[in-house]
């Protein structure tokens, strides 16, 4: 039985908690939380979790087999590294660190000493983004022509990180996920609406080496919630709206034909192909659940976890490319 600790009870420590309750295999043993009130939170509903104010004092303890970090991005490596070194696995709450430079430490401090390191890029355990994945690797779409997503409501505004590390690293973790390719450049622009806090509105743009260019635009004024991806293929393209509550994904038989005269290349004509659409059935899970239970099966037996700390740094190469970019106004910057 895996004893699992996990650091922050705030806007996501509590479905953390609810959801490794439940996972076979484990048991959660102790929540790290600074404020009181969250701590008497968690003794009220879960009087088995012992509770601590400071995250050492856990690390200690010998029942702490794996350790969840569910704090602020400037905080996960000091406490990812702390569990690690304790002969902790460790999970992470997105983005993994605030440099690939960390991200690199927590991966190599881990294949050190045989432990499992996971981020909690939770959308890679839906069953939307899977069937997406399938999609995409069967070669169901044809050649992709185009990654498009839009993030976007109003609030919550982050005070320590800009929109791009809050909102686009949802969707830069599926798009590392669902194609398994790492783009070759980046280029983002971005404004902060409030004067002195990070940016709220930004565009991201990923060019990759063979035509394929994705684009995200994610912002915290918006005056409706959208959570949308198209994605583009020469056989076949797929609209994910997150917001819908039956027909999430649906896949349309549409593309073009290019066929070209024997003469000349200005003969070349394009052809646009309308078929039906589908509309798959998916089953309703809750992807925490689904995460935590891998991430377990993982610890347990020695597993690579499908979202590992290489994903992790993957992500936060992009989003270092990006903020990069955003300070020189759009100038592309290569990743390396």
């Amino acid at each position: 039985m895996l004893g699992i600790a996990v650091i922050g009870y705030g806007y996501w420590g509590p479905n953390l908690v609810r959801n490794f309750m439940q996972a076979e295999g484990a048991r959660v043993v102790a929540v790290v939380d600074q404020a009181p009130k969250r701590r008497a939170q968690v003794e009220s509903l879960y009087p088995t979790v012992k509770t601590y104010a400071d995250a050492k004092e856990m690390l200690a303890d010998p029942n702490v087999d794996a350790v969840i970090v569910a704090t602020p991005v400037s905080s996960h490596f000091d406490l990812a590294m702390a569990a690690l070194q304790a002969g902790k696995h460790v999970l992470v709450e997105k983005p993994i660190t605030t440099t690939s430079e960390q991200a690199m430490k927590l991966i190599e401090e881990a294949e050190k000493r045989k432990l499992t390191l996971m981020v909690d890029h939770t959308f890679c355990y839906t069953s939307t983004v899977g069937k997406i994945k399938e999609l995409v690797s069967q070669g169901s779409l044809g050649q992709l022509f185009y990654y498009d997503s839009v993030r976007v409501n109003l609030g919550l505004f982050q005070h320590d990180v800009n929109v791009l590390w809050d909102l686009a690293v949802h969707d830069l973790s599926i798009m590392d996920f669902v194609l398994g390719r790492t783009p070759k450049m980046i280029a983002a622009t971005g404004v902060a609406s409030v004067p002195g806090q990070p940016e709220s509105l930004a565009y991201l743009t990923c060019f990759f080496g063979d035509n394929l260019l994705a684009h995200f635009h994610v912002n915290w004024l918006s005056p409706v919630k959208i959570r949308k991806t198209l994605i583009g293929g020469s056989h076949k393209m797929i609209e994910w709206d997150d917001m819908e509550l039956s027909e999430k994904l649906r896949i349309y038989d549409k593309g073009i034909t290019v066929s070209s005269g024997a003469e000349s290349v200005y003969q070349l004509k394009v052809g646009y192909r309308a078929g039906d659409m589908w509309a798959p059935h998916l089953p309703n899970v809750e992807a925490l659940a689904v995460e935590a239970r891998h991430f377990v099966e993982c610890a347990a037996a020695g597993k690579r976890p499908t979202t590992d700390g290489h994903a992790g740094l993957r992500v936060v190469r992009i989003l270092e490319a990006a903020s990069k970019s955003m300070a020189q106004h759009g100038a592309p910057i290569e990743i390396g």
